[in-house]
């Protein structure tokens, strides 16, 4: 069993930048791949990065390239996201997720992200 604990988000303009943190419970850290995820108001749970076990390869969704940078630091069991030049549509519940093959996955408990124009 992983628990994910997420910090960071809150409230910032349009043009600004934040940093999320997600820190994972137990040892075995470094065998997930983690991610991202975000919810908007009124929409399905969508994509945003990914980053797998080792750090050394990322993925993320169009609408974040360039803006958004996904990061881990396993000595800490931690992911980050850190979110430039943030747009009012990047208004959401962001939520961390842990996976490991075959079927584990666990999701972190959400935080809010409010960009304002």
């Amino acid at each position: 069993q992983v628990q994910l604990v997420q910090s960071g988000g809150g409230l910032v303009q349009a043009g600004g930048s934040l940093r999320l943190s997600c820190v994972a419970s137990g040892r075995t850290f470094n065998s997930y791949g983690m991610a991202w995820f975000r919810q908007a108001p009124g929409k399905e749970r969508s994509f945003v990065a990914f980053i797998n076990s080792n750090g050394a390869a990322t993925w993320y969704a169009d609408s974040v390239k360039g803006r958004g940078t996904i990061s881990r630091d396993n000595a800490k069991s931690t992911v980050y996201l850190q979110m430039n030049s943030l747009k009012p549509e990047d208004t959401a519940v962001y939520y961390c997720h842990a996976e490991r093959w075959p079927v584990e996955n666990y999701w972190g408990q959400g935080t809010q992200v409010t960009v304002s124009s």
